[in-house]
This record gives structure tokens, sequence and C-alpha cells, in this order.
């Protein structure tokens, strides 16, 4: 069969609540987000494994309570006192560790927050104490505030996952499929990002339905490559 032309169109993530799956993996840290007035000090870091959920999460709770998100890399441009203005949800807090400028900025937007009774939320992909900062008191603010974590999926989120991730490509595998890929694969939130997009390109590129035979070709690629 001769090969179709394959066009690298952008996916569309969904973000909005109804999108989101509550399973046991997540539910404490859904309920979590729903009682930002219970959270201490006002401010909760929510950690997951990449891929797993946290930005979607952290855009329900945004939101909920009509707060701003913002990546923790961009915080040094940003003026902070208009930030601390109403909630907000500060993405990837860990990826500052090299940049003192961003974590200065983090440390002003934490006391402003707390003085003004702002809830802060925090995205990361491991606990506070993980996160080598150098701004030592940027780390024991962090590492005193609660965390929360999303843990690696059960079958039915990983089930929910793969779905979502075929939908945002608008394709519609039979549920068989999605069942076989979350049976095979790695319990991984990333993995399962990249075997949604290897089948989504080698369908367009040789015209193969997306069904279970492409999801053992492509299972079996992963394990080669060691993906």
């Amino acid at each position: 069969m001769a090969e179709q032309l394959a066009f690298d169109l952008p996916s569309k993530t969904a973000l909005g609540r109804e999108d989101f799956f509550v399973s046991p993996a997540n539910a404490t840290a859904v309920a979590t987000l729903e009682t930002p007035a219970l959270w201490p000090n006002g401010k909760l870091v929510l950690t997951a494994p990449h891929g797993a959920g946290k930005t979607h999460l952290a855009h329900v709770w945004a939101s909920d309570v009509d707060a701003r998100l913002i990546a923790a890399t961009e915080l040094a441009t940003q003026d902070i006192d208009a930030l601390a203005t109403r909630p907000l949800a500060v993405e990837d807090a860990d990826q500052i560790a090299t940049d003192p400028a961003a974590q200065t900025a983090l440390f002003h937007l934490h006391n402003l927050m707390a003085e003004r009774g702002q809830p802060l939320l925090l995205t990361a992909n491991a606990a506070p104490g993980q996160w080598a900062l150098t701004l030592p008191d940027l780390a024991s603010r962090m590492q005193a505030t609660n965390t929360v974590a999303i843990t690696l999926p059960d079958d039915a989120l990983l089930s929910a996952v793969l779905l979502k991730l075929f939908d945002d490509r608008q394709l519609k595998p039979a549920l068989t499929v999605v069942k076989y890929l979350a049976a095979n694969m790695d319990r991984s939130f990333a993995q399962a990002g990249a075997i949604v997009a290897a089948m989504d390109a080698e369908a367009l590129q040789s015209g193969r339905e997306i069904n279970r035979g492409l999801a053992i070709d492509i299972l079996d690629k992963i394990a080669i490559s060691g993906a």
C-alpha cells in the first residue's frame, strides 16, 4: 500500500471538569482541591508524575475559583503584586531550581498571597523537599506546605487517560483497543501519550486503522526502543 501524506496537525487538549476522570489514584487530590478554604495557610502543592493530570486538575481548580495560572519559569518577568490579588496556580514549581530570579519572585509572591488571604496552588513532579531550591527562605516555606499527590494510574484511570488522549486527536478507537493497551503497556501516563501519538502518526502515514493490530505493533516498537 502506498504511503499516504501525513499532516502534523496539533491535537486539541480538553481541560474541562467534564473531561477529568476521578479514580482512586486521584480522588484524594480532587477532594483536597475542592476545599481551598481548608488548606493550611491557604497553600497547597499538587504532585504527580509527568502526564498524570495535574495540569488538567489545576485548570479545573482555576475555573472553579476564578484563579489565574502561570508557569513558575515566567514569574521573574511578572508583576508579582498584581498576581497576588486573586487565587493563583503556579505550574511546574520544581523547574526553577537553577533560576534564582524566579525563586526570589516565588518567595515574594508566596508572602503576598499569604498576607492577602489568597489561595496558592503549586504543581510539581515531586514533593518540595526534592526541588533543590537554592533560596533557603523559599525552600523552608515550600517544605512547610501541605502536599497532595496523584499516584500511578489504576486500570480505570489509565483507560480513561488513553481515551482522552485519543479524543484530543479526534480518534475513536474501539474500547477493546483501549483495554488492550491499558493491560499491556507500562503503568505510565507519559507512555500513554507516546503510544497515542505513535499510533496516530502511523495511521496517518500508512493508512492503517486504529485497531488492536496497530496497538500491538506500536507496543512492540516501544518495547524494542526502550521508550
